[in-house]
């Protein structure tokens, strides 16, 4: 039988606790995630609508599918910096008649949607997205272009937005512009290299130099209309491919060019008939412990997330502090890697590389479970392997060809982060529950390494050694990693696409394994030397 059996006891005081304490965590997330919503504040908010417009997340929502989810991704960008959490922008994908896209909007009501640094990190990681799932994009442009006070960080490494949406199209990726508003400068370059430009009557302004500019440089009066108006580019540049009465048909519009695009997805279809897992995805509020020290089960969240439950596990005596197996989920084929006890030994790491190699003979995308400590270290281990062993491991991540989604349930330290194909390794999407950490170790831990290295050099020059001071370092230490290892920390970096509610991973983790087959799913044909 390949059904797995939970023992999951949700009425024990462990799981209350553990539901307690990650229903607090949701409620701070959410708390931050509404800074985003709220934009630039009531008193902007207030001002965009009374020209009659609306918001970002207002024509986003009218362009998709009536009652069709969007999944929103980096939504924390920016946070705890000096720019407002979102970073000015929203971006996610969403499904426009029937076709999965993904959409950028400019959020208008945050310093005219210019864009800052955060600004281009989060649109570069959209672009990502694009190329590798081959997902239609369709930008809703309302931007001033470049945050002026901060140019230096923007303006050179910026031009990448333009070349990567002119690479999509080259690729045969449809690019689409809804233009809402003023479009100036950088901004007039997206609707200016986008395969279908759709401009709003009155509304619209597309131009590389406003009146003030062309005044400046050149000595020319002109207004706004006349100098880059809807009509004039409808008119008179041909830059506009469709002109709208106002917002909602210029979105009317947009869904049409959509429909027309005669969009066919690439990889192979999913099962018809889709289980549902046969245990309460509300139970996987409670099966992380509080503490990361404690191990759980990943099989409890597999059992909660895969259609019916079912899960073929792959060498299951061996390795045993990895759980690797076959399953489906939204009726399509993945493989599963999942940490069970944290650590990594040469057993799990061989055991990984065969697995992945399998799902790359068989196309089976990988979904990444992380909860490691990282690879074992001592005298034994060292003899025994290790590192060529995590080596083997790492080197068939990265050369693996079939799309790999990441999930942080857990810590995620050390080089076991890349072995389980961390941020830097390129999954197709990566996000985190409230729970997870991730750093270059834990925060004790690497506290107690600066110690000891600060202890061993006071004794190598003669010196007393500061107990009292190395106290205090390793209190400052242990607070500075515990707030540099949480979620929002790295969400608001871009290090994730999102931190989500895990009663929400098996909605998430299928529009991900949707999107990613719009493009063909292809296993690698070859991989590096493997040091044996």
């Amino acid at each position: 039988m390949t059904t797995l059996r939970t023992t999951l006891d949700a009425g024990s005081a462990d799981y209350a606790a553990a539901a307690e304490a990650m229903t607090t965590k949701l409620t701070e997330v959410e708390a931050e995630y509404a800074k985003a919503i709220a934009g630039g504040g009531p008193e902007k908010l207030e001002r965009h609508r009374g020209r009659g417009k609306l918001t970002a997340r207002e024509r986003i929502e009218l362009l998709v599918d009536e009652d069709s989810p969007f999944l929103e991704l980096c939504p924390l960008a920016a946070w705890g910096s000096d720019f407002q959490v979102g970073a000015s922008l929203v971006t996610g994908i969403g499904v426009v008649e029937g076709v999965e896209c993904m959409i950028v909007a400019n959020d208008p009501t945050v310093r005219g949607g210019t864009s800052n640094p955060w600004t281009l990190r989060k649109s570069f990681r959209a672009n990502e997205i694009i190329e590798q799932n081959r997902l239609p994009v369709i930008s809703l442009v309302e931007s001033g272009g470049a945050d002026l006070p901060t140019q230096k960080e923007v303006f050179i490494p910026g031009g990448r937005m333009f070349r990567d949406l002119t690479r999509a199209s080259a690729a045969g990726i449809p690019t689409i512009s809804l233009v809402f508003g003023n479009s100036t400068a950088g901004g007039a370059y997206i609707p200016g290299m986008s395969d279908h430009v759709v401009m709003i009557k009155d509304r619209s302004k597309v131009f590389l130099g406003g009146p003030p500019l062309v005044k400046m440089a050149t000595g020319e009066e002109s207004d706004d209309e006349s100098l880059g108006g809807a009509e004039m580019h409808a008119r008179t540049s041909g830059l506009a491919d469709y002109f709208a009465a106002d917002e909602q048909d210029a979105i009317r519009i947009g869904r049409q060019i959509v429909k027309r695009l005669n969009w066919n997805k690439q990889g192979p279809a999913p099962r018809a008939e889709v289980i549902d897992p046969l245990y309460d995805p509300e139970e996987l509020l409670g099966i992380v412990p509080t503490d990361l020290k404690i191990p759980f089960d990943p099989r409890e969240v597999i059992a909660r997330v895969v259609d019916g439950s079912d899960f073929d596990e792959f060498k299951p005596l061996y390795g045993s502090s990895l759980v690797t197996g076959w399953a489906e989920l939204h009726g399509y084929p993945i493989g599963i890697l999942a940490n069970a006890r944290g650590v990594l030994f040469s057993e799990e790491a061989q055991k990984a590389t065969q697995f992945i190699q399998l799902a790359n003979r068989s196309n089976t995308p990988l979904l990444f479970l992380h909860n490691t400590t990282g690879y074992m270290v001592g005298k034994e281990y060292e003899q025994g392997g290790i590192i060529k062993h995590g080596a083997m491991m790492i080197n068939a991540v990265s050369n693996s060809t079939v799309p790999h989604i990441s999930l942080l349930i857990g810590a995620s330290y050390g080089a076991g982060h890349y072995g389980m194909c961390g941020r830097a390794y390129d999954p197709r999407f990566l996000f985190a529950w409230p729970s997870a950490k991730s750093a270059v170790m834990g925060p004790a831990q690497l506290a107690g390494v600066i110690s000891i290295v600060g202890r061993a050099a006071a004794e190598a020059r003669g010196r007393a050694f500061d107990e009292d001071a190395d106290a205090a370092m390793r209190a400052m230490v242990e607070a500075q990693i515990e707030a540099e290892s949480l979620p929002m920390f790295l969400s608001g970096r871009l290090f994730d696409d999102g931190v989500i509610d895990p009663r929400d991973t098996r909605t998430v983790l299928g529009m991900c394994l949707s999107a990613i087959h719009n493009a063909p799913i292809k296993g690698a044909e070859s991989f590096g030397v493997f040091r044996m």
